[in-house]
């Protein structure tokens, strides 16, 4: 099929829920994808974070292919030696003692929901069960991480949503605290919001927070959906601050191009759900855990990680002598960009230049694959400057 007819084929048959491109992609390798006509674009998006080294990295297909040749899915029921392999790296890396295997970031925050009132019920008894999260966070679109998103606009049309959750001004720890109640069981941030704008919360206020949470046996709940796996130079995001959460959930790129939801539990909570507390049918899919086991090997090494800084810095430097940008927030290569001008705008225009690159609010977002190199960086800039520079 040609673009045209790929493009009626989708207004024909799925729900218009995306806002999409003119943009028809149908291979990619690396930073690059092409589309039916082999025009080329460079992808500064992964995904909204999810292809972390690239399209098609020869590694992650060689470790995928090999695994779906041997067994493409194990029921829950049995166990499973890639998924183990998987859950004891990262419970090594981040120091927590057990996980929960899923298939999305809502549904790793479902999880994580879930945890939090399992254990405050299970030590407080039932009525302690109030949840606050931050103001601009993004935590899914299942009902229950809808209800703990903290923007307005996506509270709508689908009520009754889930009750007891309250949102607190970012980097405000007064008005964390005003919120908190003795009904209160946990509290969920992102370190860096990136739907709700890029806003990196300080160290400072993470510390505070956590500080707060331990003194009123509070559970910490920290959302690495899109700041995870080496996102932010760190291998999770947290991790910048020094604190130790008592959950935290990712997905995105740790699956490197395949679905994928974690929540991390420490020592605390590593008996909450017993049998039947929760479940799934794709969670712990070997397929899928033989990708995120090649991810997790390449991105967890400091000299990986300490290139994402590196690169990070080199984009915001040379992106902030473009004319017509205003500010550039920047952790590792999370990074959101304010300009003059309607980010739409720009993006569409973007697209039609070959550069593929997304918003956030108010604000253009550029989310490269963690192996993004230096000429591919350059060539990024110079097509988002030259679309500035016409805009």
């Amino acid at each position: 099929m040609d673009n045209e007819q790929i493009k009626l084929l989708d207004k024909e048959n799925i729900m218009h829920t995306y806002s999409r491109y003119d943009v028809c992609l149908t291979k990619g390798r690396g930073v690059y994808a092409y589309d039916n006509n082999g025009k080329e674009y460079i992808d500064v998006s992964s995904g909204i974070g999810v292809n972390s080294l690239g399209y098609c990295n020869p590694g992650w297909v060689e470790a995928v292919q090999k695994q779906t040749a041997k067994i493409q899915h194990i029921s829950n029921y049995y166990y499973n030696e890639v998924a183990g392999e998987l859950a004891q790296k990262l419970t090594k890396a981040t120091g927590m003692s057990k996980l929960f295997f899923g298939n999305s970031g809502a549904e790793a925050n479902e999880c994580a929901i879930k945890v939090a009132r399992k254990y405050s019920f299970d030590k407080y008894g039932s009525n302690r069960n109030h949840i606050v999260t931050l103001k601009n966070s993004f935590h899914g679109r299942t009902i229950a991480t809808l209800s703990a998103t903290g923007q307005d606009v996506f509270h709508n049309f689908f009520f009754p949503f889930v009750d007891n959750f309250d949102y607190a001004e970012a980097d405000n720890i007064d008005s964390l605290k005003s919120v908190v109640t003795d009904k209160t069981c946990a509290v969920m941030l992102e370190v860096v919001q990136g739907e709700g704008g890029v806003n990196i919360l300080s160290q400072s206020y993470l510390k505070a927070v956590e500080k707060f949470c331990k003194e009123k046996d509070i559970l910490l709940i920290i959302d690495e959906v899109q700041t995870g796996v080496g996102r932010t130079g760190k291998l999770f995001g947290y991790m910048h601050s020094g604190i130790k959460p008592n959950i935290v959930t990712i997905a995105k790129g740790i699956g490197g191009g395949l679905p994928i939801g974690i929540c991390l539990v420490d020592n605390t909570l590593k008996d909450v759900m017993g049998v039947s507390s929760h479940g799934t049918t794709f969670g712990s899919n070997p397929v899928v855990c033989a990708g995120a086991n090649y991810v997790i090997d390449t991105v967890n090494n400091q000299d990986f990680l300490s290139d994402v800084n590196k690169k990070g810095g080199y984009i915001k430097d040379s992106v902030l002598k473009i004319k017509g940008v205003k500010s550039v927030r920047q952790l590792g290569l999370m990074i959101g960009i304010e300009i003059d001008g309607n980010v739409g705008d720009v993006a569409k225009r973007c697209s039609q230049e070959g550069l593929l690159i997304i918003t956030a609010k108010t604000l253009l977002r550029m989310l490269p694959p963690l192996n993004i190199t230096y000429e591919e960086i350059d060539k990024a800039v110079g097509i988002l400057k030259k679309v500035m520079e016409e805009n």
